[in-house]
């Protein structure tokens, strides 16, 4: 049971954290109570997984906000917060993030042509800057279930629109999966498992239980 010499990790088509950057858009009180195509606990719970795992892998993260400084919105939920503490956020009047100067260039500056998208709503501020990143030749990686919309048809129409125009769905489990890969990378570990203990995966509960005996 030998493992394969890793390979590019920034050439590779998989997700890595030296490929891939990180994207989380509007987890604002008003966005996450508007949330009705999936419980609204589970929202949480898994964006704030898939938060700590772009923080535990190292990837750039930008993080922005809508209409705080305007005094319109508040900022995000405190468990964002938290997970983000040390991030800084990227406020914004455009519903397009995309179209923000400061949000587009902070993308560019990353280097990375891989990126993770998460936002509410799935509908309206997912679609549309993944909708533009597509057309500028980045690959779209949408987290499913750590995204969601204003009704179960709105969260599922935009998903396809995505889908059909390049974009590529992944999972909260796929997410850590991926970027783990190899149990001998054995410094993300610890971080590995808790993420599926703290998510409510039985994986990493198997694997943290397993250990104990």
């Amino acid at each position: 049971m030998t493992s394969e010499a890793i390979r590019d990790p920034k050439a590779d088509h998989l997700l890595t954290p030296q490929n891939s950057a990180f994207i989380i858009i509007d987890y604002q009180p008003v966005q996450v109570n508007s949330i009705a195509s999936m419980d609204r606990q589970l929202l949480i719970n898994n964006i704030v997984g898939a938060s700590k795992a772009a923080v535990a892998y190292e990837l750039p993260i930008i993080h922005s906000t809508v209409n705080v400084k305007t005094g319109l919105n508040k900022p995000p939920i405190p468990q964002i917060q938290k997970a983000l503490k040390s991030y800084p956020t990227i406020d914004r009047t455009t519903i397009n993030s995309w179209e923000d100067i400061e949000f587009k260039q902070a993308v560019v500056a990353t280097g990375r042509k891989k990126l993770i998208m998460t936002a509410l709503w799935t509908e309206a501020c997912l679609t549309f800057p993944a909708l533009d990143a597509l057309k500028e030749g980045y690959e779209v990686y949408v987290v499913v279930d750590a995204v969601g919309g204003t009704s179960v048809a709105a969260h599922e129409a935009a998903l396809r629109r995505i889908e059909q125009a390049g974009g590529k769905m992944i999972s909260v489990p796929q997410l850590f999966c991926e970027l783990q890969r190899d149990w001998t990378r054995t410094r993300t570990v610890p971080a590995f498992m808790n993420l599926f203990i703290e998510t409510g995966g039985t994986a990493g509960i198997q694997f943290s239980y397993d250990r104990t005996e």
